[in-house]
């Protein structure tokens, strides 16, 4: 009934309108298309293993050090640090007391080389106490310091909207062909590489997550501020690490609004299957607040999309600190697990047949219409 509740709050939560061929009405500029995208009749009713018959979503194994994530292995609770990561003694102290409250990963954000020099006194201290959490380290703008991190901690995660490109600018930027914008790959990949192949050589693991309120400027003029900007973004980062045969990697579509959130992780679902690909998902509703409000907020996108199959590793992110966490983490993975269990499965098989793939297309974020029943009192 939960999830029943949650995938319903999910389609009404909006007002505005998104397709493939452009923007939300909220912001309005008409997007490009490229030839070879995942068309809307193609994406419809393949975003997951059944649309009526809950099962999880088959994937590989990534391995972040002594923990593994995927369809074979439990979700993974992770939560993220609130210390200044140069402050050693007392990153450590938050990240074992966010152990003790069930986190199986901890993220510390690495701004620059000083934090990444500190990442790895944070490694070795912990390794001292025999504690081996595995750290991810959050990267914005800075590959070298992804570079140094590398030596230290078991996870990445980069962003695809600035890890290269971190132009942030609000002209347009006019490309009059695919051919132009493609062009432009040629420096991401130059940027990008060196990190995958020393990556794939310390068997360290990857997050490839996308941002909806990060999205690059080449991104943004091609695609728009869009659901299927945040897919094709993060799909050129994968298909560099494809190129050099490492696929130690998860993905992530973050997005506040948890609409848009659901709707981009649909579409790298059903653009994974187009694919054939089947890498792990990392689910979280980005700042999605503090108290009640956050909490539902990331119980209506992280629950729809596990009554879906889909995800692997959870966090959500309040403005708490970390280790409150852990509790709504683990509540959700729970349920997650409980959608599609057999008991669960052998529910929905009574149901009756139905289709829906027009009233709730996954390549449209629409309101639903519905009419509701009439009363009449007879006094």
């Amino acid at each position: 009934m939960l999830f029943l509740v949650l995938g319903c709050l999910v389609v009404a939560t909006d007002g505005f309108t998104y397709s493939l061929n452009h923007k939300p009405s909220l912001v309005g500029r008409q997007v490009k298309s490229i030839e070879g995208d995942p068309l809307e009749d193609e994406l419809q009713g393949n975003y997951c293993e059944s649309r009526y018959l809950p099962s999880r979503r088959k994937t590989c194994t990534v391995e972040v050090g002594p923990v593994k994530i995927g369809s074979d292995h439990k979700i993974a609770c992770q939560t993220m640090g609130t210390t200044d990561t140069r402050d050693v003694e007392a990153s450590v102290a938050q990240i074992l007391k966010c152990v003790e409250n069930g986190a199986e990963l901890v993220r510390l954000t690495v701004q620059g080389t000083a934090e990444a020099k500190a990442a790895a006194k944070i490694r070795q201290m912990l390794d001292e106490g025999n504690h081996n959490v595995p750290l991810v380290a959050d990267i914005h703008f800075q590959p070298k310091a992804a570079m140094l991190v590398a030596d230290a901690f078991e996870k990445i995660r980069v962003n695809p909207g600035n890890f290269a490109d971190g132009r942030k600018t609000f002209e347009e930027i006019d490309y009059d062909s695919p051919e132009e914008f493609e062009a432009e790959r040629a420096y991401i990949e130059e940027i990008f590489t060196p990190l995958v192949l020393k990556c794939k050589e310390l068997n360290r693991a990857m997050r490839i997550g996308t941002n909806h309120g990060s999205l690059s400027a080449r991104i943004m003029s091609f695609y728009g501020d869009s659901p299927l900007g945040m897919v094709e973004s993060a799909i050129e980062f994968a298909n560099i690490c494809r190129k050099h045969d490492y696929h130690n990697f998860v993905f992530s579509m973050k997005a506040s609004n948890p609409v848009v959130m659901v709707s981009a992780y649909r579409l790298l679902a059903a653009k994974m299957y187009q694919l054939n690909w089947n890498y792990p998902l990392h689910l979280g509703v980005t700042e999605a607040g503090e108290g009640e409000d956050g909490r539902m907020k990331s119980a209506i996108g992280i629950g729809a999309l596990l009554a879906d199959g889909l995800g692997d590793t959870i966090r959500v992110s309040l403005t708490e600190d970390p280790e409150f966490e852990l509790e709504p983490c683990r509540t959700l993975a729970a349920l997650g697990t409980e959608a599609y269990s057999d008991e669960a499965r052998e529910k929905a098989k009574k149901v009756p047949k139905f289709d829906d793939t027009k009233t709730r297309p996954i390549a449209s974020i629409i309101k639903r219409q519905v009419q509701l029943a009439s009363f009449v009192n007879d006094g």
